[in-house]
């Protein structure tokens, strides 16, 4: 299992013209996030990051005025590897990156999103910073990656998973989202504030085919693809799966969610060579395995 993941990760983490990030220098610098935080075990498991940023993904896409500034504005229909692999670089430097480097990065997306502004097709203006937008892509993510993890590789106790929303703050407000939630509580009344706003749409069943259907997964472990992307839908709020029609046909059986379970489970206890998080620890003068062998209490 380690190899195909080590190969999967690679190839989701490796930038297509862009520069490449040396997370293991300079030696000692701090990231925004310390390693001995929640947030660094979560974010080396290759398996609940692929499941939660799809289930991100899906929230944010049931917000009108979000669906219309990532499908309009981005490369995902055209080159979803592509911006996956951005994307999923983007979240590495903001946890593992020395604190400098994931500074110069977000400043760079900022002014970028500074450029994305539009309407939705029901006529309703938007732009990518404005900072309640900013707050509820934020929160997806911090959900989605917490979730994943929790359901499918190593289960958190409540004040761990507190702890990564909060872990979470230093990197969104660098991105512009001061409002985004800081612990559980806070992110339940954000989705009931949101809810009212989200809305079903035929995009969200496109980017879910695009994600079944584009090989992003090597070898054997495209197999599970499918069931991946499943799992991703089963850990949406049901309220906001009941909006967006994802009925049963999404649901995992139940050798299916073992599956997931297994090759979560196998990723949490395998470090990857070269991965963000060994490349991280040993920047900050660890052994690669800290974070597969630590556990809190």
């Amino acid at each position: 299992m380690a190899d195909p993941l080590s190969r999967a990760a690679a190839r989701l983490l490796t930038p297509d013209g862009g520069p490449a990030i040396d997370f293991s220098a300079p030696a000692g610098a701090p990231a925004l996030t310390s390693p001995d935080s929640v947030s660094w075990r979560v974010f080396k498991n290759p398996v609940s990051l692929f499941v939660g940023g799809v289930t991100a993904v899906i929230l944010e896409l049931a917000e009108p005025r979000v669906r219309s500034g990532v499908w309009d504005h981005s490369s995902f229909k055209a080159q979803p590897l592509k911006r996956l692999k951005r994307t999923g670089l983007a979240a590495m430097v903001t946890v593992y990156g020395p604190r400098e480097t994931a500074e110069k990065m977000i400043a760079g997306v900022v002014r970028m999103h500074g450029h994305v502004t539009g309407e939705t097709p029901a006529g309703v203006a938007y732009q990518a910073n404005d900072p309640v937008l900013l707050d509820w892509v934020q929160a997806t993510a911090s959900f989605g990656f917490i979730e994943a993890y929790h359901a499918y590789a190593h289960a958190l106790t409540p004040a761990e998973r507190d702890a990564a929303f909060a872990e979470a703050a230093p990197g969104a407000r660098l991105y512009g989202a001061t409002g985004a939630p800081t612990s559980q509580a806070e992110w339940k009344r954000q989705l009931t504030l949101m809810l009212p706003s989200l809305e079903p749409s035929e995009i969200v069943f496109e980017f879910l085919e695009i994600m079944r259907a584009t090989p992003l997964l090597p070898g054997p472990l495209r197999l599970i693809q499918k069931p991946l992307v499943r799992a991703a839908v089963e850990i949406v709020p049901i309220e906001v799966r009941a909006r967006l029609g994802l009925g049963e046909a999404w649901a995992l059986n139940g050798v299916e969610r073992g599956l997931v379970r297994l090759a979560g489970a196998a990723a949490d206890k395998a470090p990857i060579k070269g991965s963000p998080a060994v490349e991280a620890t040993r920047r900050m003068g660890l052994p690669a395995d800290y974070l597969y062998r630590r556990r809190a209490v």
